[in-house]
């Protein structure tokens, strides 16, 4: 994974489009541009390593844009039971995407 030397010189958003880059190479330009307004947006993610906001920005997209994970909550599940019924479509998106699964027992933002 990507180091302090390889975002030396760059801007926040630089640093974090590179790391979304390493993380999931074939992620598409559009969802990139989604997951790294949501990263550099998240008032939780402003201190956090290029790296970490990348991966935690785009876990949290891909749950609310391509899983029923809202529909869920909406419907009275809470949180962590949302999140177990549609890991199973997170983890198919970001294989998708050539980034590695979110474990069951993994904790990730909204």
């Amino acid at each position: 994974m990507g180091g302090a030397r390889e975002t030396a010189g760059m801007n926040r958003r630089e640093a974090v489009a590179a790391a979304l880059h390493r993380i999931a190479p074939r992620l598409p330009a559009f969802e990139a541009e989604a997951a790294l307004d949501r990263a550099l947006a998240s008032p939780g993610l402003r201190g956090a390593a290029p790296e970490t906001a990348a991966r935690l920005a785009l876990v949290a997209y891909a749950r609310h844009v391509f899983t029923d994970y809202d529909d869920l909550l909406a419907d009275g599940y809470d949180r962590d039971s949302a999140r177990h019924f549609v890991l199973d479509d997170l983890n198919a998106v970001l294989a998708g995407w050539g980034a590695r699964p979110v474990p069951e027992t993994e904790e990730e933002p909204d």
